[in-house]
């Protein structure tokens, strides 16, 4: 608690001081990506690939099994960066664009043509916020709400996804 308190007292600008001033930082920002000056949210979903062929020599269960508890590190470690930074859901903050970018993975075949639709499909969610993308990104706050709206765009992908690999 003692760290955790401390990050709270000061807001700071993401950056790559206030990246190696705590492992939790880190993660939220994508190791890096999220510190990108252009276009983070997209440079922190390629974080996802790596993130996926991590998992991927898992049996499927422990891929999910995976996912899941990435994205209850997620809500912790993005609700002390929001802390930090004294927002909510900065852009800067991108670990929950990597955790749904690789659940997204898991689901489609493995060819660089449904790796890039998984990619573009995941990122139009992200970024168009359909209901109830949308909904969760403006009602639910904190490390849970950063790390939910994008478990919404995943999993809206997933199911065009899975349209797709029907009809092909």
């Amino acid at each position: 608690m003692h760290i955790l308190a401390n990050l709270n007292q000061t807001r700071q600008q993401p950056s790559w001081r206030l990246l190696c001033a705590h492992p939790l930082h880190c993660l939220s920002f994508g190791l890096g990506t999220g510190l990108s000056p252009k276009a983070p949210g997209t440079v922190g979903t390629l974080l996802g690939f790596p993130l996926y062929w991590l998992l991927m020599t898992l049996p499927l269960a422990q891929q999910w099994l995976g996912i899941v508890l990435l994205f209850l590190l997620g809500i912790w470690c993005c609700e002390v960066t929001g802390r930090a930074l004294g927002v909510s859901d900065h852009g800067a903050i991108v670990w929950d664009e990597v955790v749904a970018m690789a659940a997204v993975l898991i689901t489609v075949p493995l060819s660089w043509g449904w790796w890039l639709a998984a990619f573009v499909c995941f990122r139009l969610f992200d970024i168009w916020k359909p209901f109830p993308i949308r909904w969760v990104d403006q009602h639910v706050k904190g490390g849970m709400g950063v790390m939910l709206d994008d478990a919404l765009a995943a999993l809206l992908a997933v199911l065009i996804l899975q349209l797709a690999q029907r009809v092909t």
